[in-house]
């Protein structure tokens, strides 16, 4: 499995076992230089937001991987956790709606992610 596939598949399980809602992947390959696959998720408090950025976190790195960087982690409103070939996108369920990354890379095709939940 390359890389980029792998990290999509640990950052939604991940994602999904501290029940973070709305899970979706957007490939944006053929529209951005900046990622492979965006992950788009997000929580109902502060504190879950926090837990579901550190599962994903914490799942990189048992599977050897790298986190480039954590961005928001002092508001937890909106975390972007950089993974190289994937950024997700861990919201505050107020947040997500207002900054709407749905209809801003509406362009990118949704990964079928229905066998990694």
């Amino acid at each position: 499995m390359a890389t980029s596939e792998k990290l999509l598949e640990i950052a939604v399980k991940a994602g999904d076992d501290k029940r973070a809602e709305d899970i979706l992947a957007m490939d944006v390959r053929q529209i951005s230089i900046l990622a492979d696959y965006f992950v788009v998720m997000h929580g109902n408090s502060e504190k879950q937001v926090q837990a579901i950025a550190d599962e994903i976190i914490d799942q990189v790195h048992k599977a050897g991987l790298k986190v480039n960087r954590v961005e928001g982690r002092e508001s937890a409103k909106w975390l972007l956790i950089d993974l190289g070939e994937i950024i997700v996108h861990v919201f505050h369920y107020s947040e997500r709606s207002f900054y709407n990354l749905e209809k801003l890379w509406s362009d990118a095709p949704l990964v079928d992610i229905t066998d990694m939940v």
